[in-house]
């Protein structure tokens, strides 16, 4: 009997095993909701899956990292992938050649007319999020041409074979084709982005429907421009450079300049000709910092990027590994670093080829971060203020005496600040993009983090080219950051920023986001995963992130949310108790950590670790 019983009680426990396990299964074999991507050869990871298989075609072809990386910007532009071909192009790339990093800026400017007294006379404290005065001048297909002429292998006609099949015709997905549907209503002012969008005019639904064929015949013919010119210029006995430079000039000296400029100014824009043939790429030596052995790469202070090495700088003084991961005292660290680091972006950043010219030497000096670092106490400060980098860098502050007022200039635009975070402040706030990273066995590694003319779109005449919305990043006012008042020919600072890490002089990782001022904050937090808390490419990826919402916002009426955070639904009590205690007003998501893409190099196995994105439609392909 007593054998009977035992014989019971094992079998119930069996059962209680079997149950558990089977219940569990996807928990206990896989950790995450995506599977980590594994290659030998080559890695594409980028916002659609159509997006990346343009990229494993490329590489299919005998192409390089960049070739792969170019194809996918195109295909994700033709996809309206939140970005089109007239927005803006950020990218950090590895050389394995010349075993250095390059940043390629490929930002447009604000046009001939666009002036801070031009939009204030229109009664607006900033250059409005949509319409065509919120364009600067396009920049993508001459970063992607520029990108491909100098770093990659393929002619621009089998690079943009996948964008030009699409733009004949591709299965929209119900994402874009929800959004175009959406924005209907403002879509309708704009002729050219009528006819393109809205298929279905006068009926029920007037945007496709998810999986309908979606043609962009206009879009098309400019496509093949670029290759009919690249082909010409070959047959005429032309170098590869020289026929992608052909196809460069077309775009932004030629035909498709012309009906491009025709088409913004017929709609109320103020692009020029002599904007577009003015206007080139940049090549840039990138901003750098060392974190624990660790170099980190990011853009310059054209972009946001440098808060991201600020706050890595002001991070190296706790010891982030001994708080645990998401515990009370560390998110509150990490928000007080962010929040120092941000307030010096929101002042001191702008494009570093116009006077004045921001203190970059200062503000990433390990010697100031350990000064602000000594400014995080134990409860939120909802109003810290910039800081004093010059002194880091041998000179006198030039705005030490409106630094002194600058919490009252701030108010200016803040009145009504408060701690709740509306659906449409997060709108604004993330607006998202896209993101790119490749790399391959020859050891090129790319991340870019590209935007612009994302839904809805102005389209320029009968080019098919959606336009950037960036003007908006601008500030009219010298007293609320006297290094991004807009100009004409300026670059505003923006919020993309690609990143690249290297461990002993090689590759060790490619990261990007989407998602607006949280770009660098999930970033941030991505990058800590994997060095202080021992994730792998995918876990870090789906890891539950803090958002900070205490900045100028970047986009729509450049608001800032003092004490404002963003928490995982699966945030312990205990945890919540302490932060409200340390000042903060805290609203909770199910998902917080950013869409991130990322390929790690695992060195020992020579192989590449891919992490995409679980909160949409990222997707990578290995081999």
């Amino acid at each position: 009997m007593v054998i009977q019983k035992i014989n019971r009680q094992l079998l119930y426990l069996f059962y209680i095993i079997l149950f558990w396990s089977i219940s569990f299964q996807p928990v206990l074999g896989q950790g995450t909701q995506k599977p980590v991507l594994h290659g030998k050869h080559w890695m594409a990871i980028t916002g659609k899956p159509l997006g990346a298989t343009a990229g494993a075609m490329i590489f299919q072809k005998g192409g390089n990292a960049v070739d792969a990386a170019c194809a996918m910007l195109a295909a994700t532009c033709t996809m309206w992938d939140v970005l089109s071909w007239g927005g803006e192009t950020q990218a950090l790339i590895y050389n394995p050649h010349t075993k250095e990093v390059v940043g390629i800026n490929a930002l447009g400017v604000a046009p001939t007319g666009a002036t801070a007294a031009f939009y204030k006379d229109k009664g607006l404290k900033f250059p409005p999020s949509f319409g065509p005065l919120a364009a600067v001048t396009p920049g993508t297909p001459g970063g992607l041409i520029t990108m491909l002429s100098r770093y990659g292998k393929l002619n621009l006609e089998a690079v943009l074979e996948p964008a030009i099949e699409m733009a004949r015709g591709y299965p929209i997905e119900a994402q874009t084709a929800n959004a175009i549907e959406n924005d209907k209503k403002m879509i309708k002012q704009w002729p050219y982005s009528r006819k393109v969008f809205l298929p279905h005019l006068g009926e029920e639904r007037e945007a496709p429907y998810p999986g309908e064929v979606f043609s962009q015949t206009d879009l098309l013919a400019t496509l093949e421009k670029l290759v009919a010119a690249e082909k010409e210029a070959l047959r005429e006995g032309k170098s590869r450079e020289e026929a992608l430079q052909e196809a460069y000039d077309r775009f932004y000296l030629g035909d498709i300049a012309a009906e491009l400029v025709r088409g913004v100014q017929e709609q109320g824009g103020l692009i020029t000709m002599d904007d577009l043939a003015n206007w080139s790429v940049k090549i840039e030596n990138p901003l750098q910092t060392s974190y624990k052995g660790i170099d980190v790469y990011k853009l310059k202070e054209w972009t946001q990027g440098p808060a991201l090495l600020q706050s890595l700088n002001i991070l190296e003084n706790f010891d982030l590994k001994a708080m645990g991961y998401n515990s009370s005292r560390y998110i509150h660290t990490l928000y007080q670093a962010m929040n120092l680091a941000f307030a010096d972006r929101d002042f001191y950043y702008g494009d570093p080829d116009f006077a004045p010219k921001s203190p970059m030497e200062g503000l990433l000096s390990k010697e100031y971060a350990k000064e602000r670092s000594k400014l995080i106490t134990d409860t939120n400060n909802p109003w810290t203020n910039p800081g004093d980098p010059y002194p880091y860098q041998r000179e006198k502050n030039p705005y030490a005496d409106q630094l002194e007022n600058y919490g009252k200039n701030y108010f200016r635009y803040s009145e009504d600040a408060d701690a709740d975070v509306s659906d449409s402040f997060l709108e604004d706030f993330t607006a998202g993009t896209t993101s790119i990273v490749a790399t391959d066995e020859e050891g090129w590694v790319v991340s870019i983090t590209p935007s612009g003319g994302w839904i809805p779109a102005v389209i320029a005449g009968k080019t098919g080219i959606g336009l950037s919305q960036r003007m908006q990043s601008f500030v009219l006012d010298e007293e609320v950051n006297p290094f991004n008042v807009l100009e004409p020919g300026k670059r505003p600072r923006v919020t993309l920023t690609p990143s690249l890490a290297l461990k002993e002089g090689k590759p060790m990782l490619a990261f990007a986001v989407q998602g607006g001022d949280t770009q660098d904050q999930n970033l941030l937090q991505f990058f800590l995963n994997i060095v202080e808390f021992d994730m792998n490419v995918q876990e870090a990826a789906e890891a539950a992130n803090m958002n900070s919402y205490q900045m100028q916002a970047a986009f729509g009426n450049h608001e800032i949310k003092p004490g404002a955070m963003t928490l995982s639904t699966e945030t312990p009590s205990w945890v919540r108790k302490d932060l409200r205690e340390m000042g903060y007003s805290i609203d909770f998501r199910e998902r917080t950590s950013g869409p991130i893409n990322a390929i790690w190099m695992d060195w020992k196995h020579g192989t590449f670790w891919g992490g995409a994105s679980n909160h949409g439609e990222d997707y990578g392909i290995g081999w």
